[in-house]
C-alpha cells in the first residue's frame, strides 16, 4: 500500500529514502516499480490523441518509471518539479539555455565545475550571452555585479575542487531583487544536506551520477525547480529533445534507499581523513569545509546538515617546478585509491586537479591540489595507501 506524504514528511531521512517513489499499490504489490520502457504511447482514439487527454503522450515526456524517480527527488529537494537528464553536466547547460539568451548577462561563480566553465565560455558566448565570473566569497556584495540585463546568477557550494563556501541565502536575496534566478549545483551535499530551494534557489541541479547512484557505472543529472520555474525548465527539456532513460532511473531510485547510510559512512571517513591529513608535516593545508579551520567553515555549520566525501589536500613543495612531479609520483603511489574522474561511488579515488582556468579563486601557491574521494573501504587501509604516495612523493 502507498505511504501516506504526511507520514513520510514526519519521518526520519532514511526511512524516507526506503519510501518515497514507492507506490507498490499501483504495481500489484511489487515493492519496486517497473522499467518502462517506451516511445510511443497509443491513444483511444483521435479526440483524445489531439488534446493529448492522458498522462503519458510520448516517451520523452515521462514513463512511470522516470516520474517514481522524480517523485522522490521531489520529495528530498521540496521542490514543484523535477526533469531527467543524461549527465550531471546537462544538469547545468539546460537550464542555462532555458533561461538565458542572447544579449543576457549570466554571473557565474569562479570556483564553478570545470565543464560548466567550458559550456559557458564556448556555447553560451556563441550564442551572445555574456558571461561574468565573480568571487565566490562575494556574498551580498554580488549587488556590486548586477547589471539591468542580468537574468542568471549560477552557484556552487563548495567549489570544485577548493570547496569554497558560498553564502546562497545572502546571493538569492540579491539576485531575486534584481529579476534574476538562481541556480545552484548541489552535487557535493546533495539535498539531504542541503535544500536549495530553502535558501532562496529557484533551479536546485544534483549530478545524480554521484551518491544517488553510488556504484559508479549510471550517468544521470537532475534538475528541481520552483512553481515559479518549472514550467521554464520543462519547456527547454522538451524543446531540446532531453530526457532520461528508465533502465537508468531505476537503478539511480534503487540507489536512493542506501544513499543516507552510504553518505554517514563517506562523511565520517572523509572527515577522519581530512583530519588525520591536516597534521602532517608533508600537506600544506586541507580543504574541507568541516574543518574548523576551513575559511568557509561557519558558512558550512550555518547552513548545511553535513559533509560529503569530496574534499583535497594541497601537497607541501618546495619549488613550483616539482609541483607535477611530486604529485604524480604521490598518485602513482596509490594501490587502494583509483584514478579516475568522478566521485560519489564505492571506491576511493584521487585526481590532480588542474586549476589554471580559474581567474579570481586562484590555485594555492603551496603546491599541487590533490582530490580525494573517499569511498567505502576500511579507514586505516587508506591511510596507508596514502602514506605510500608520502612516501614515493619525498623520494623525488
Amino acid at each position: 500500500m502507498a505511504k501516506s506524504p504526511e507520514t513520510l514528511d514526519e519521518a526520519g531521512v532514511n526511512t524516507r529514502l526506503a519510501h518515497i517513489g514507492n507506490r507498490p499499490g499501483d504495481y500489484h504489490g511489487f515493492v519496486n516499480p517497473p522499467v518502462v520502457h517506451a516511445s510511443t504511447v497509443l491513444f483511444p482514439d483521435a479526440g483524445t490523441m489531439e488534446r493529448r487527454a492522458q498522462k503519458y503522450t510520448y516517451g520523452t515526456r515521462g514513463t512511470p518509471t522516470t516520474d517514481a524517480l522524480c517523485e522522490a527527488i521531489d520529495a528530498l529537494e521540496g521542490s514543484a518539479g523535477t526533469i531527467l537528464v543524461p549527465t550531471g553536466l546537462a544538469a547545468v547547460t539546460v537550464p542555462f539555455l532555458g533561461f538565458l539568451s542572447a544579449g543576457d548577462h549570466a554571473l557565474i561563480v569562479d570556483s564553478v565545475y570545470a565543464p560548466t566553465r567550458h559550456f559557458c565560455d564556448t556555447m553560451l558566448s556563441r550564442l551572445g550571452v555574456d558571461v561574468e565570473y565573480y568571487d565566490p566569497g562575494i556574498g551580498a556584495g554580488i549587488a556590486a555585479r548586477m547589471r539591468p540585463n542580468t537574468r542568471l546568477v549560477h552557484t556552487e557550494a563548495p567549489g570544485s575542487n577548493t570547496f569554497e563556501m558560498q553564502d546562497i541565502g545572502a546571493i538569492s536575496t540579491v539576485a531575486h531583487a534584481h529579476g534574476a534566478v538562481v541556480a545552484m549545483d548541489n552535487t557535493w551535499a546533495t539535498p539531504l544536506y542541503f535544500r536549495p530551494l530553502d535558501h532562496g534557489v529557484d533551479l536546485s541541479i544534483h549530478a545524480a551520477t554521484k551518491y544517488p547512484s553510488g556504484h559508479s557505472d549510471i550517468l544521470m543529472g537532475t534538475v528541481s525547480a520552483n512553481a515559479a520555474c518549472l514550467g521554464r525548465l520543462k519547456e527547454a527539456a522538451i524543446t531540446l529533445g532531453i530526457c532520461g532513460a528508465p533502465d537508468d532511473s531505476y537503478q539511480i531510485l534503487r540507489g536512493l534507499r542506501t544513499m543516507g547510510l552510504r553518505l554517514e559512512r563517506h562523511q565520517a571517513a572523509a572527515l577522519e581523513l581530512a583530519t588525520w591529513l591536516s597534521q602532517r608535516d608533508e600537506v600544506a593545508r586541507v580543504l574541507h569545509p568541516a574543518l574548523p579551520d576551513f575559511p568557509g567553515h561557519d558558512l558550512w555549520k550555518r547552513d548545511f546538515k553535513g559533509a560529503s566525501g569530496i574534499f583535497s589536500f594541497v601537497l607541501k613543495v618546495d619549488t613550483q617546478a616539482a609541483f607535477k612531479r611530486k604529485a604524480h609520483a604521490f598518485l602513482d603511489a596509490l594501490r587502494i585509491f583509483g584514478l579516475g574522474y568522478s566521485w560519489g561511488g564505492y571506491e576511493s579515488l584521487a585526481v590532480h586537479v588542474n586549476l589554471s582556468d580559474r581567474t579570481i579563486a586562484k590555485a594555492p601557491s603551496e603546491g599541487p591540489v590533490l582530490r580525494l574521494q573517499i569511498g567505502l573501504e576500511d579507514v586505516p587501509d587508506l591511510k596507508r595507501d596514502l602514506e605510500a604516495g608520502f612516501a614515493a612523493a619525498a623520494g623525488v
